[in-house]
């Protein structure tokens, strides 16, 4: 008899490879997950790490310009063109986003002077960011402001003396600045700066001065204070001629032109015409969101005078400025402007709030997630919080 033997084969059933796929591919997708769930995770880290820098370089600028604002600046301004009564007179120009507005005439009573710290509110474009309300008036949180703020250059040195500083005998004796001399044709002031006394044109002078088109220089003497737009510039002669970006040239004005600082409106262009009178270089300083220039990405501008804006944050979201005012009788705080009954120059601190969002987006659960966040600080004004009680 024959006795066959039944030969075992190696290998699997098809009942075991089915278990093994679906042990594998569960396996597979569990490390999918992992793996998503790890790079969303970098992600958020990346993008958060990307808005605290963005936050902290553009909130340190604004502090550190808040903190010089009224440095050298008049108590209560800068005189500017201003004839009364309120409303009659053309206000000086203002950088906006995209060009320019216009100053308010500071304060309830229209004093005509531009103060160092200006609000702005609801100034600021109106942001849409990709996955929240458009926009608009009805929607707050899209509101953005702007500020202006104003302080003297204390590197520049111009103010060391008058430019038309005369001779003394003494004791002691001061040599005085023979060459310097303010010029009036017309409407034209031309500002000729020994150059003994103030050098403005020589690149390899340790003491240059530089000094650009565009640059504010207020005038101060004896009979007040202006402010002037530098125009051009010819070895050690600054012109100051109507049309600059401002609006502050050329203006005859009652009050707060170059003309209310001479001596005499008919005595020409004669030396004597101007007391000795110091030029100090003045830095406008303003704030604002720029939503046009990077779309879809909204920016922190600086912007120096009408200088090009510069950025100085990225994927900006919200800026909003609200003022505590000091008068000694109700104190205003948290106001968005100027409260009826105070000015620019009882503002004593500055509360800035900065909003900022990431760059992209993630996806979680079917849906577009930004990720948010921002800062808020309060900056006292050192230069218009110091007051004299002894004075």
């Amino acid at each position: 008899m024959t006795v066959q033997l039944k030969k075992k084969f190696a290998g699997f059933t098809l009942i075991e490879l089915l278990i093994a796929m679906a042990v594998t591919t569960i396996l597979l997708y569990a490390a999918v997950l992992a793996f998503h769930d790890a790079s969303q995770s970098n992600q958020l880290v990346s993008q958060g790490s990307d808005m605290s820098e963005n936050l902290r370089s553009g909130l340190n600028m604004i502090q550190l310009d808040l903190q010089q604002a009224g440095t050298g600046i008049p108590t209560g301004g800068i005189s500017i063109p201003f004839t009364g009564p309120c409303g009659s007179t053309a206000r000086i120009n203002r950088p906006v986003l995209g060009g320019t507005s216009t100053f308010p005439y500071p304060g309830a009573t229209c004093e005509s002077t531009i103060p160092a710290v200006e609000p702005g509110n609801a100034m600021g474009p109106f942001i849409t960011a990709p996955d929240a309300t458009s926009g608009n008036a009805q929607n707050p949180n899209s509101i953005t402001d702007e500020i202006t703020m104003l302080y003297a250059d204390n590197t520049a040195g111009l103010d060391g003396v008058p430019i038309n500083q005369p001779a003394s005998a003494g004791p002691p004796a001061v040599a005085g600045c023979p060459n310097g001399k303010l010029q009036l044709t017309g409407t034209t002031l031309t500002a000729t700066f020994d150059i003994n006394c103030v050098n403005i044109s020589s690149t390899t002078t340790a003491n240059l001065v530089t000094i650009n088109p565009g640059d504010l220089i207020m005038f101060s003497n004896s009979k007040g204070n202006t402010l002037l737009t530098v125009t051009g510039i010819s070895g050690q002669v600054l012109t100051f001629a109507a049309g600059d970006a401002f609006d502050l040239n050329g203006r005859s004005e009652t009050g707060g032109t170059i003309q209310y600082l001479q001596t005499s409106s008919t005595c020409g262009g004669a030396p004597a015409c101007f007391p000795a009178t110091l030029a100090t270089r003045i830095w406008m300083i303003t704030y604002y969101l720029d939503n046009v220039t990077s779309p879809p990405y909204t920016r922190l501008i600086r912007q120096v005078n009408m200088n090009s804006p510069t950025p100085v944050g990225e994927t900006m979201e919200n800026l909003q400025f609200t003022y505590n005012f000091v008068d000694g009788i109700t104190n205003p705080a948290n106001q968005n402007s100027v409260p009826t009954g105070n000015s620019e120059a009882n503002i004593r601190s500055v509360d800035v709030y900065l909003a900022s969002r990431s760059s992209h987006s993630i996806s979680q659960s079917n849906q577009a997630i930004y990720s948010r966040s921002n800062l808020m600080t309060q900056v006292s004004l050192r230069s218009l919080a110091y007051v004299n009680r002894y004075q």
